[in-house]
């Protein structure tokens, strides 16, 4: 029989339970750490080029969650990593109003001007790095503060240009494409739609030969419009949905919703039978709206391009 004991034991059960859960989402999860990795073999990968890269993405930089401190013992476990290439993915600003000081755009982009690579560092903008520029929201164009700080740290921010690597006998290039939803559609800035300051054509265009092609990018949602060309893409933005349960994000911040919410994911390619393409979406660093996690804990991301595909 179902006694009134017995449901009172269970509401109290459920309470606590939810209590538990909610301490970790808010209390713990957000401040773990941990590295994913994965090897990738893209197709018409060159057989001699194995990259290492690290990829960090969404910091969102503020206290008590993200503080200088914090990036700065992240920017020293990714250096231990010994990757060749790092690469930021975007959105350095906080992204949410539960802080209990704000981090100056020189802060944290000295503790980031710490990580050492090889073949460098490099690093595009996300939305929350356009959003908090009020002005660049009225006038429609930057620079915002995100990259006038990496760049006077000496880290290179690319907008829809390209750079051509070598590594030993080998070369490929590293493209990074400008913010896909850089403005807000409000009628004080006089838009109704996003607008993006991205260009993927045009990012394209400036490659001048056949050597492979990384491509950084924010969102992942322009992955449906990368050609074959592009070898591999890293993207950031979901947070893995920032709360991930079996696999699955009850919210994300795509179109395509799950489909590019976390990790890494092959698509067909557009140019024939057995054609594939890869991106691999990080799960990111710091939190948006809420400083909550629950299944998806910050993360740096290392890829090891032209290893054994996993």
């Amino acid at each position: 029989m179902f006694t009134r004991h017995a449901f009172l034991t269970g509401l109290g059960a459920t309470f606590l339970t939810g209590l538990s859960v909610g301490g970790y989402a808010f209390g713990m999860e957000p401040m773990r750490l941990r590295i994913q990795t994965y090897a990738v073999n893209p197709p018409g990968w060159p057989s001699g080029l194995k990259l290492k890269v690290a990829a960090l993405a969404d910091i969102h930089a503020c206290r008590p969650w993200m503080s200088p401190e914090r990036i700065a013992g992240i920017v020293s476990q990714t250096n231990a990593l010994d990757p060749d290439l790092v690469v930021l993915l975007g959105d350095y600003v906080a992204g949410h109003r539960w802080v209990t000081g704000n981090v100056d755009a020189s802060e944290w982009a000295e503790a980031l001007s710490g990580l050492s690579a090889p073949l460098g560092v490099h690093a595009i903008l996300g939305n929350h790095d356009w959003w908090s520029d009020e002005a660049a929201q009225i006038s429609g164009s930057g620079p915002v503060p995100a990259r006038r700080a990496l760049e006077e740290a000496g880290v290179p921010v690319y907008e829809n240009n390209v750079t051509r690597i070598e590594k030993g006998d080998h070369a490929f290039w590293l493209a990074g494409l400008g913010d896909q939803l850089a403005f807000l559609p409000r009628a004080r800035y006089g838009r109704t739609n996003w607008q993006g300051v991205d260009d993927l054509p045009g990012t394209l265009a400036q490659i001048t030969d056949d050597a492979p092609v990384l491509l950084m990018v924010h969102e992942p949602d322009i992955f449906t419009q990368v050609p074959d060309r592009v070898s591999l893409t890293l993207a950031g933005h979901t947070h893995g949905g920032q709360v991930r349960v079996l696999g699955y994000s009850p919210v994300v911040p795509s179109r395509f919703r799950n489909r590019y919410a976390y990790g890494h994911v092959v698509e067909p390619g557009f140019v024939g039978p057995g054609a594939a393409r890869h991106i691999i979406v990080s799960g990111g660093l710091g939190c948006t709206i809420m400083p909550a996690r629950f299944g998806v804990p910050p993360e740096i991301v290392v890829v090891d391009v032209g290893g054994q595909a996993v």
